[in-house]
Formats: C-alpha cells, structure tokens, sequence
C-alpha cells in the first residue's frame, strides 16, 4: 500500500513583533509599516501552505527574515536599480521594496509555484517598484538589463554565486549576498574566481546594527 501523502501544512496566524522588533521595523518601513505586517501575514498563511516558508520560521518571521533582509537597504544607493537572485518568497527582495519605495527591484524566480505566489503578493501589497520575473538567474541578462545590486539569500555559497549575479551587473555595481558565519571562509574558496571577474573589492559588513540584536552580516563584491 502507497504512503500516504503528508497533508499541507495549515496556515497560520502572523506573530505580533515584540516591543524591539516593532520598533525596528517602524523605522525601516515607516508609512509602509501596515504593508509589512500584510506581508508577514501572507507569510505566515499562504506562504506556508504553499510552502515557502517552513511553519517553524513563524515565530521568527520578523527577527530572522523580515527584518533580517530590511535593514540591508542601508546598504544601497536611492534611485538603484536592485535584482533579487532566487527571490524565493521575497527575502530579501519584497523587504527592501517596502523599506525603500524608491528603489526598482526585479524578483528573479524559477520556480513556477513561487512566481505566482510573489505576483498575488506584490498585486496585494500594490508595490508599484517591484515586478516578478520567472526566469533563472543566468538566462535573466536579456530581460533584467543591466542593475546596479545584485541581492540574494540562501541561494548557494559565493563560489557559485558569483557566474549568476556578477553578469547581471552594469560596470561599477555589486553583489550583496547575505551569510552566516561562513562568509570569510566562502571568500576564501571564491578567491581565485572573483580574481577573473576583475572585482575591485569584496568585503564582510554589517547591517542593522542599533536596530537588530543580531546585526546582519553581507559579504560585499564590488565590480
């Protein structure tokens, strides 16, 4: 007799941020503040059911991936033209789209089931600065153009990052890739591949620090 099919997960209800986490989030979103309160309560139901987000991350929505993604705005120039690399379900692509409005950010996915669940989502929140592109990374150059910031999380190590997102590039922009405590030792192992990309530098820093008990760290390839 066939297993049976483990059932969706159910929805689930979006957790309130503690007293830190809200004031956070307040300076980074400000006006947009109820915008992405609706997108973690898509998050916590939809994007669960869906499963784009595992029902474990609930209760860390806010200090492990909203807020983790949001503050890496302080990091980019106003006006820039931002792909978000394996968007996945909008981190960190929808978290800077709702911190800077001013920003033009394509979310580059592959996979059909998650586009279409970034496109309900961007329709709801009514973000005019975002648009959805399903395409992978490496096929996207044609209709992306050339960007300013590269962005991704939890894609793969930089060794391999580096082919998808460095082409996507005008001259004299950069890749901004969200790690853990492996970023020294995946710019070691990329060395010798950023060297043929000609980078002019690439760096750890940190964002979010004031705001987040647990700063985000980025590893920072400048073209």
């Amino acid at each position: 007799m066939a297993a049976e099919e483990r059932a969706a997960p159910a929805p689930q209800e979006p957790p309130v941020p503690e007293a830190r986490e809200r004031a956070a989030a307040e300076q980074l979103f400000g006006e947009r503040m109820d915008l992405a309160e609706r997108y973690v309560a898509h998050l916590a139901s939809s994007g669960i059911v869906r499963g784009l987000i595992g029902p474990r991350e609930v209760p860390r929505l806010w200090s492990r991936h909203v807020l983790n993604c949001a503050v890496v705005e302080e990091l980019i120039a106003e006006g820039a033209r931002v792909a978000d690399v394996g968007s996945g379900a909008g981190l960190p692509g929808l978290c800077l789209a709702l911190a800077r409005p001013d920003l033009q950010i394509t979310l580059i996915e592959p996979l059909e089931r998650r586009v279409q669940w970034l496109e309900e989502v961007v329709a709801d929140l009514g973000l005019t600065n975002v648009r959805v592109l399903r395409s992978r990374a490496e096929q996207a150059k044609d209709d992306v153009g050339d960007v300013d910031v590269v962005t991704a999380r939890a894609v793969s190590a930089l060794v391999g990052l580096v082919d998808i997102t460095l082409p996507l590039l005008r001259g004299t922009g950069e890749l901004l890739a969200l790690k853990g405590r492996s970023a020294a030792e995946e710019i070691e192992m990329a060395r010798r591949k950023l060297d043929r990309y000609g980078v002019r530098s690439t760096d750890i820093v940190s964002a979010g620090a004031g705001l987040l008990e647990e700063p985000t760290t980025v590893v920072r390839v400048q073209l």
